[in-house]
């Protein structure tokens, strides 16, 4: 896709203006590039995905937030940057450690594994580690719970942290809203001899969270403005304003200058324009994807080396955000946990949904493979092509419908015999110039640009999607469960308090409220919802034309596209579509 496909709706960056949902954080608000996705083709839905990804990379020319490439932004990134050089150097009992929720937790193993990767390449001390609310469970599974403690957070950073003079701790919380991260900074606060506290988010800090936590006597925007107090001291704060999506970071070998960070965000926008490149190829893999999704069958990534890591992190992203079933799309490693590299080790006796590794795709998945099912490899020129190929041969026995993601070099001339057995090829072309470890994170990064297309395009042209808004979300947290309150009153347009007791009924699966609901807490809530489906549709349907849960779900069985349940609601009543027309 060239840059002139999108760039003009990309650069009006409507979600920026005050007066633009004023009621959300920068990284709760719907993007109005995309508000009619549920209606794209699968070439369009691509399109507006490059469009949003793009948003990550636009400049800041005077706008109401401060950008990815703000002065203020790369000086933050660049002090912070030098510390861990400072670490690096001297390594005994020093620790950086990542920690996030969810999303921000696999993003922070991620992150950490392949860092200590690059270190051990060099024969240095790893100096890096993660944490991850729910544990390692929670890499592969729904685990929202723990988000909300935290004490469990700053127990959890304590025990890692035993016996080390100098921890830099790295928070990672998108809407600067997780209670077990801000738990963990203040606990950094408060011990300003050993911790250095860096929050990484994408809101502004007026926007942090200011709901009191569970269990706690502050709130995160109290903890930020603590940390505010202290800022470029002893601590710091990273919340460039990027759109939809978040950056992630790299390992480098080299000293760490101003403009050697504006180069490694600028390679990670080359990056951007030469994967979307490939923007029909990429349509052609999300609508696959999408008819396996809509007949009943499965999504398979069989990944090589670290794009399998790339591939089992955006497969178990589709769990909480989409309310899929584990086995509508799955990722598997070729090495399995030891290449995983995750701090539990072996997480597959606690049960299917944890087998990762290519045998276990050959034992329990491959048998039952069929034409209905997408099967995805995942590889490089750098990884053993004959392995690819004897998996791409297994597979083929079993499914025409197989594809690959390769990454090459420039000049590369090895013939392709493994394309020659697939439905599709995608394959993506590098500069040979490129660093060993420059090009691991451009492919990592394009698979997991590939990939992100390919789940929530597939997710789109399944029905999970109302609008732009994803609205058969797990309700399993706090901030989840607010979100869902807030999507229900922003479709519905009545209030608040109408959108909560709908939520609640459809949790609960009754009809009227009694008080030992009414009075119960968010965490109860929560912990309900965790065992229901569908929870906001049903919600929703019932608000849009006043009907009973047993009606809304009568509907959402006649129409499991939650668009079309919604579009037959608003048909039945005239009145309430006039009135209501957002």
């Amino acid at each position: 896709m060239a840059e002139s496909d999108f760039s003009e709706i990309s650069d009006t960056c409507q979600w920026e203006l005050p007066d633009y949902e004023p009621w959300f954080p920068v990284s709760e608000k719907s993007n109005p590039l995309t508000r009619e996705i549920d209606k794209a083709s699968p070439n369009h839905i691509v399109r507006l995905l490059a469009a949003c990804d793009a948003q990550m990379f636009q400049k800041e020319t005077g706008t109401t937030y401060q950008r990815l490439f703000s002065d203020s932004v790369v000086r933050t990134m660049l002090e912070v940057a030098r510390t861990v050089e400072q670490i690096l150097r001297d390594p005994e009992d020093s620790l950086v450690v990542l920690s996030g929720c969810g999303t921000s937790g696999r993003l922070a193993f991620h992150m950490a594994t392949c860092f200590n990767r690059a270190l051990r390449d060099r024969q240095q001390k790893t100096v890096y580690s993660y944490i991850i609310a729910g544990g390692d469970r929670a890499l592969l599974t729904s685990q929202e719970a723990p988000e909300d403690d935290p004490k469990l957070g700053m127990l959890t950073l304590e025990k890692l942290c035993e016996g080390k003079r100098h921890v830099l701790f790295i928070g990672i919380s998108c809407g600067l809203s997780a209670p077990f991260v801000a738990g963990q900074l203040d606990f950094c606060l408060k011990h300003p001899g050993i911790y250095t506290p860096v929050l990484v988010g994408f809101n502004p800090v007026t926007q942090a969270r200011g709901e009191t936590m569970p269990g706690y006597s502050l709130t995160f925007r109290e903890v930020v403005q603590r940390m505010e107090e202290q800022r470029g001291q002893r601590a710091f704060i990273i919340n460039p304003a990027v759109g939809p999506e978040a950056i992630s970071a790299a390992f480098t070998n080299t000293h760490v200058t101003h403009r050697v960070l504006l180069d490694r965000m600028r390679e990670y926008e080359r990056v951007h324009s030469i994967t979307y490149s490939h923007s029909d190829q990429i349509a052609t893999l999300l609508q696959t994807a999408g008819l396996s999704l809509q007949c009943g069958g499965r999504v398979c990534y069989l990944a090589w080396g670290s794009l399998g890591l790339v591939g089992l992190l955006d497969a178990s992203e589709c769990i909480p955000t989409f309310g899929a079933d584990y086995e509508d799309i799955r990722g598997f490693i070729s090495g399995g946990y030891q290449d995983m590299d995750n701090i539990e080790g072996d997480l597959t006796p606690l049960g299917p949904q944890f087998c990762i590794a290519h045998e276990d795709f050959v034992g329990l998945v491959l048998p039952t493979v069929s034409d209905r099912d997408t099967v995805l490899l995942l590889y490089t020129c750098h990884d053993n092509v004959s392995d690819v190929e004897k998996m791409a041969h297994r597979v083929r026995e079993k499914t025409s419908n197989l594809h690959t993601l390769y990454h090459g070099l420039e000049g590369d001339t090895a013939v392709d015999s493994i394309g020659l057995l697939c439905s599709s090829v995608l394959n993506m072309t590098w500069p040979s110039s490129s660093t060993v470890d420059g090009l691991l994170h451009m492919w990592e990064l394009s698979s997991k640009l590939v990939l992100n297309a390919v789940s929530t395009g597939s997710h789109i042209l399944k029905g999970k999607i109302y609008r732009n808004h994803m609205v058969d979300l797990q309700v399993t947290n706090s901030k989840l469960y607010h979100r869902a309150i807030h999507i229900l009153q922003k479709l519905s347009g009545v209030s608040l308090t109408e959108c909560e007791e709908a939520l609640l009924k459809a949790i609960y699966n009754v009809e009227q409220l009694p008080e030992v609901i009414t009075s119960a807490g968010v965490t109860t809530h929560t912990l309900t919802a965790s065992h229901r489906n569908k929870v906001v549709p049903l919600a929703l349907v019932c608000l849009l034309i006043g009907c009973s849960l047993s009606e809304a779900e009568s509907r959402l069985e006649s129409h499991p596209v939650v668009r079309d349940a919604v579009e037959a609601c608003l048909t039945s009543s005239p009145g309430y579509q006039t009135s209501t027309n957002h």
